[in-house]
């Protein structure tokens, strides 16, 4: 898989080699699954090195919940919450961090942090300063797949053809960080799970993570806890790492290549286990 690594000033993600492991580290009153989680910063970059400990490849910071019905946090208080978590990271590793926002006043912040790589669940919609920023920084970036927004992203999402306007979306927001300056060998997709589809879209997206291979970019899976394992296997969301394990074994065998989760060990292990699998 030539065209899967990538890579920033200083540093790299062997994709092609092997399937990465993201941690999340949520530093959110919020979120869906892990708010609240990380009392402090000092507490977080804790929980980031555990996670690095147990085997991630590299940790992704977020200070704004994008959970269905999640407002906007002010650009100054996202800040306020990621910065001081990755300082602390940066101080005691030299791990890969990704900062996950849809701002480039974050983005800058976080970079000059010590962060790696920007996560954008926009796909650089919401900010076009945040794809000249990571143009200017050769830096990566991860466009995600999302119907609507945060707010309003789970009202009765529908689609004409799932997999076909989810790589359509692909195309154009490729183009849109070409056209940026953003270089198609640093950038990632994710399919969106749980962004502004139904469970029944999720389970298709990951049934069919292969049709989007000819696009030439490595994705990136993240299902972890999130509700569609919840309805299929009506648990809440304390009790889904069975789910999720099921899922990262199935996104890697159809073609995954980053797997973003909660649960690192656990993850890790299924990861190297289904990799076998798939190069035997």
């Amino acid at each position: 898989m030539p065209t899967c690594d990538i890579e920033w000033p200083g540093g790299r993600l062997e994709l092609s080699r092997r399937v990465h492991v993201m941690g999340i580290v949520n530093v959110t009153p919020d979120s869906f699954s892990d708010g609240g989680t990380w009392a402090t910063a000092a507490a977080a970059a804790e929980g980031a090195l555990r996670m690095l400990d147990d085997g991630a490849d590299l940790i992704d910071v977020g200070g704004e919940s994008t959970r269905p019905g999640a407002a906007e946090v002010p650009a100054d208080e996202e800040v306020r919450r990621v910065v001081p978590v990755i300082e602390r990271i940066r101080a005691r590793t030299g791990a890969p961090v990704s900062i996950d926002t849809r701002k480039a006043a974050v983005a800058a912040a976080a970079l000059d942090a010590g962060a790696n790589i920007v996560n954008d669940v926009s796909a650089l919609r919401d900010d076009p300063a945040l794809a000249a920023l990571c143009a200017e920084r050769g830096i990566p970036v991860i466009l995600m797949h999302m119907k609507g927004t945060p707010r309003t992203m789970q009202a009765s999402p529908e689609y004409d053809d799932l997999i076909g306007e989810v790589r359509a979306f692909f195309e154009d927001a490729l183009a849109r960080a070409h056209d940026a300056g953003v270089a198609r060998s640093r950038t990632v997709l994710d399919p969106g799970i749980g962004f502004g589809k139904t469970a029944e879209h999720n389970l298709t997206l990951l049934n069919h993570l292969d049709a989007f291979a000819p696009l030439g970019r490595p994705l990136l899976v993240g299902a972890s806890r999130k509700s569609v394992i919840g309805k299929v296997l009506d648990l809440p969301v304390t009790d889904r790492l069975e789910g999720t394990l099921a899922v990262t074994a199935l996104a890697v065998a159809r073609g995954a290549r980053m797997i973003r989760v909660h649960d690192v060990r656990e993850n890790v292990r299924v990861v190297r286990m289904a990799e076998a699998v798939v190069a035997a």
